[in-house]
């Protein structure tokens, strides 16, 4: 059965990948100051944070048109796709999977298979990559959605963010409103559960939350028995990812660590110098 795969442009993919034929990206539009950028598209996020740095609202994100969902769906199915496996954004930050989800059945001529990664960037656009390769592979259906499953059981996300205010006014950190009044004076270590964004521990400046989002890592690297994938992902700011990565590297030896960069729409919602500490089953 031809299978294509489909994700969203928040997944953190390498260009071999984002060429790949049988690989689809639907954009998520973010607005600044009254105008709509498709991400990857229209902006990307080198010059997304300049835009963010000088605009005058605050911006904010919009799922992908429905029109345009269904015909990217109905191009697949007249290229002769009879399956697309659509693995997608956390829906703790985007209801966009849960509104395919409950679309897919309804869509003729393919039959579509959303999946919620329960997180975005490196960790999600590993995901897309593994369905890829399983996809030329040749491996079934069940077996692609099993691995999924396997990948995502075993992934974890701790950020370490500039400004908790963003997370709270964009709705996107749980009980954001109870917790606001007494964070305001700390850097919080937030994490990613269930694919929604939660408070994990209090800490009083950065340097200690990188610190112990490091141990966290090294913790999970020295005593799991699954294989695993480690990441550093950031919101522009690549000197301090790339400071993390020497030190993880140097203090734990084995550890091998990539480096990535939060898109415009997951950056819209947890803020520019945000740095993320991020592993996945492999």
């Amino acid at each position: 059965m031809k299978t294509a795969i489909v994700t969203d442009s928040t997944a953190y993919l390498s260009d071999e990948i984002k060429n790949h034929p049988d690989l689809y990206i639907i954009p998520i539009p973010v607005i600044l100051d009254g105008k709509i950028y498709n991400e990857g598209i229209d902006i990307e996020a080198n010059d997304y944070y300049d835009l963010l740095n000088n605009s005058k609202e605050f911006p904010t994100t919009s799922q992908p048109s429905i029109g345009e969902v269904l015909e990217l769906f109905q191009e697949l199915a007249n290229k002769g796709y009879e399956r697309a496996i659509s693995i997608h954004l956390s829906s703790g930050i985007s209801g966009f999977v849960n509104n395919l989800m409950a679309m897919a059945p309804g869509i003729e001529g393919i039959d579509v298979r959303p999946f919620d990664s329960k997180i975005t960037s490196m960790p999600m656009g590993y995901m897309v990559k593994t369905a890829l390769g399983m996809v030329e592979a040749g491996q079934d259906i069940d077996a692609i959605f099993e691995k999924l499953e396997l990948i995502r059981s075993n992934t974890d996300a701790y950020l370490v963010v500039d400004d908790l205010n963003i997370l709270v006014r964009g709705g996107r950190l749980k009980n954001g409103a109870a917790l606001i009044g007494s964070l305001l004076k700390i850097k919080p270590i937030l994490k990613f559960d269930n694919g929604d964004i939660i408070l994990s521990e209090k800490i009083r400046s950065t340097k200690k939350a990188l610190s112990r989002v490091e141990d966290l890592m090294a913790k999970k690297q020295k005593k799991t028995k699954e294989d695993l994938k480690f990441f550093i992902i950031h919101a522009n700011s690549l000197a301090i990812a790339e400071l993390e990565k020497k030190e993880m590297e140097e203090k734990y030896p084995g550890i091998e660590i990539e480096i990535g960069h939060i898109g415009p729409v997951v950056g819209t919602h947890i803020g520019e110098k945000a740095i993320v500490f991020a592993w996945c089953g492999k």
